[in-house]
């Protein structure tokens, strides 16, 4: 019972740290728009979401980003063993040192060439940027609904 009031929430928390993960991405990735040589980072967010939820990849559906075809959750937050049986086992979300690690941050190609070999296009990091707080905002939003009409239920209103 629990499992079904829980499991939507669970989404919303992965994709909240993934859309906060993507957000350091874009940003690093403005902070060097001058720096020679720096090649933009970023990951598919559709799928980093898929992996990180445990949904297969059968669907095609649109994800942001480029380069990056899987995400590994190893060195994340929480464990997914445990050293009890009766331990309330714990999902795994993966940070940023862990993408970066297992090379799941993947490489932006190259809209506009420059004399100093720069791939960040600025125009388009900052649309992502954009797009990404907005989305993040509403999960967000979708995470304080979902507990607020659970409040609403326990209360009785």
């Amino acid at each position: 019972m629990l499992d079904k009031m829980t499991n939507q929430l669970n989404f919303h928390s992965n994709a909240l740290v993934l859309r906060a993960e993507r957000q350091r991405a874009i940003a690093s990735n403005i902070a060097n728009a001058d720096t020679p040589g720096y090649v933009a980072r970023d990951f598919k967010f559709g799928d980093a979401l898929r992996e990180a939820t445990g949904i297969g990849s059968s669907g095609s559906g649109t994800s942001s980003g480029s380069g990056v075809t899987r995400l590994a959750t190893s060195g994340s937050h929480g464990m997914t063993g445990s050293t009890d049986p009766r331990h309330i086992p714990l999902s795994t979300v993966p940070t940023t040192a862990s993408i970066d690690r297992q090379g799941a941050l993947g490489y932006a190609v190259q809209t506009q060439p420059s004399l100093d070999n720069n791939s960040v296009d600025l125009d388009r990091e900052r649309a992502s940027f954009v797009d990404n707080s907005v989305r993040y905002e509403a999960t967000l939003r979708f995470i304080n609904g979902g507990a607020k009409t659970m409040l609403s239920a326990i209360q009785g209103q």
